[in-house]
């Protein structure tokens, strides 16, 4: 393929970062399939804490070969996962390792797999090549797998990192407008019984610990009273 055409598919593939680890890793495996030479079908996975969290894969067959050996608890993809190292099966026919994988392989027409890892924060992205000829896939020579599976790492730290700062923008977002919430009780409260901010503070905490709710839902309930009186006024 045209380099211009996979410099695109890059490009496409980094605009996904704001978009979580599911669209991420459906364009990396079907890059995959499409870039590297003799790959059929791949499929990618997320793993944290020992568990995967996301997967995608370019065809069912080879989300039902990954699933049997997370069912099974062995394969060349936990092995892969466990070890931090890429893992090859040059032939499902003369694989030993593993025989209930070879076995639902063969099955598949997969005759060779490569299962390449590149470390996250806090996991590992497997990305896994599958061909339907023995000994044709080999990610220590293949250097659009392996360039692959580390733009592929790459993308998902990123997104990671994206993600993690949204959410922490979002507290932060909260943060403010408990305070502000919480500010407003604290002046209907001082106006109404005469106090400063600290004795108000400490009239809704008191309530908070006696109805074992937030403080921050004491003083809305407070700035809701208040506003509903005034209306009444009116």
């Amino acid at each position: 393929m045209p380099i211009e055409h996979l410099g695109h598919e890059a490009a496409e593939l980094l605009s996904l970062t704001s978009g979580g680890e599911a669209r991420s890793l459906n364009k990396l495996a079907a890059l995959a399939a499409w870039q590297v030479p003799a790959c059929s079908g791949a499929h990618a996975a997320v793993w944290h804490d020992g568990e995967v969290i996301s997967v995608a894969a370019t065809h069912p067959d080879l989300a039902e070969l990954a699933d049997l050996q997370l069912r099974a608890g062995s394969g060349p993809i936990l092995a892969a996962a466990e070890t931090r190292a890429a893992v090859s099966c040059p032939d499902t026919l003369d694989e030993d390792r593993w025989p209930e994988y070879a076995e639902a392989a063969l099955r598949r027409g997969v005759r060779c797999s490569v299962h390449l890892v590149r470390e996250l924060p806090g996991g590992a992205l497997v990305l896994s090549l599958f061909g339907v000829r023995p000994r044709t896939l080999d990610g220590g020579s293949d250097p659009m797998a392996d360039t692959l599976a580390a733009f592929g790492g790459a993308v998902l730290t990123n997104a990671t990192a994206y993600n993690q700062a949204q959410r922490t923008a979002s507290q932060l977002k909260d943060a403010v407008v408990a305070r502000s919430v919480v500010d407003q009780a604290k002046g209907i409260l001082m106006h109404a019984f005469g106090c400063n901010a600290e004795e108000a503070l400490g009239r809704l905490r008191t309530e908070s610990q006696r109805r074992h709710v937030k403080v921050t839902e004491v003083a809305s309930e407070v700035v809701a009273s208040s506003r509903t009186k005034k209306g009444a006024r009116r």
